[in-house]
């Protein structure tokens, strides 16, 4: 496998429900390793003093990758796929792959890309360098196959 590991983390703002939000981050994930995924919890204050949760969590598993690099690769639209193969320079950085899923999508069950307040993922690689890694992904199909 390719992938070293996988960061998926994510903030949940006080007019949010947490349980909710969970369950959408946890959408993201192949559902035989939902329930045994565990996330950390820090309890964090916004620019205004509100209350701010982030959770996080590294997945290092191979099945685990390998099923969550599945999911993403045949959940994310062909659009979406496009998108990251163009915004490519901006979205890796010293062997990692910046993917921000829209949060209210993953509420259900649907995988886009988003901007604003999004679930983050960081996908660790083996190898740096920028050329690799667009191969990589074009194999484990996360990248559109032309050029």
């Amino acid at each position: 496998m390719p992938v070293a590991y996988i960061d998926i983390r994510f903030f949940v703002n006080a007019t949010e429900d947490p349980d909710k939000v969970m369950k959408a981050a946890k959408h993201i994930l192949p559902p035989q390793y939902a329930d045994t995924t565990i996330f950390s919890r820090d309890n964090l204050s916004g620019h205004h003093g509100n209350p701010i949760t982030l959770f996080e969590t590294r997945i290092k598993g191979k099945e685990v990758i390998k099923s969550l690099i599945e999911r993403l690769s045949s959940n994310l639209s062909q659009l979406d796929k496009e998108r990251l193969l163009k915004e490519i320079g901006l979205r890796v950085g010293k062997g990692d792959l910046y993917i921000r899923l829209d949060k209210q999508a993953a509420v259900q069950v649907e995988f886009r890309l988003g901007i604003a307040d999004p679930i983050h993922v960081r996908i660790r690689f083996r190898k740096s360098k920028l050329e690799d890694i667009i191969q990589i992904c074009r194999e484990l199909g996360l990248l559109p196959n032309f050029k």
